[in-house]
């Protein structure tokens, strides 16, 4: 099992960003979470098969209709694997 964080830049916020990744990583058997950050920026943590991982960096890039993303920053992370995916 792997694990990336992801910080996503742009019009991001108030746009049902948080919710449509926690879909998306749902539909992809990916557990994590997605929050929004005081900078304005969204985090998404999200840990399962490298493959679902990669394809919910491509979703990140677009996002839900209403938002304009900017950049996608992905790093590895450590950490135990939650259960199911959160938004906060």
């Amino acid at each position: 099992m792997a694990a990336a964080r992801f910080l996503i830049s742009g019009r991001v916020q108030g746009v049902f960003y948080r919710a449509g990744a926690r879909n998306e990583a749902l539909r992809l058997g990916l557990t994590g979470h997605a929050r929004n950050l005081p900078d304005g920026c969204v985090e998404v943590v999200a840990h399962g098969e490298p493959a679902a991982l990669d394809a919910l960096e491509r979703w990140l890039w677009q996002g839900p209709p209403a938002a304009k993303v900017d950049r996608v920053e992905r790093s590895t992370c450590a950490g135990e694997a939650p259960r199911g995916f959160v938004t906060g």
